[in-house]
């Protein structure tokens, strides 16, 4: 994923289906200067991550 698309889906009222390492996210933030997203697990709310938004895939 890139991060204007990360940004959008961050953005949306929807909510998509990402993951990361294969467990599903919700993406919280997007620092597009830096590539990096702040994320956190649909099935742990408070297990907070920053990773690259080439490491998110949408499904």
């Amino acid at each position: 994923m890139n991060a204007e698309r990360a940004q959008e889906i961050a953005f949306s009222k929807s909510m998509s289906n990402v993951t990361f390492n294969g467990e599903r996210v919700y993406i919280e933030h997007v620092d597009r200067d830096k590539d990096l997203a702040t994320i956190h697990f649909i099935n742990d709310p408070n297990n907070k991550e920053s990773v690259s938004v080439t490491s998110l895939v949408e499904q």
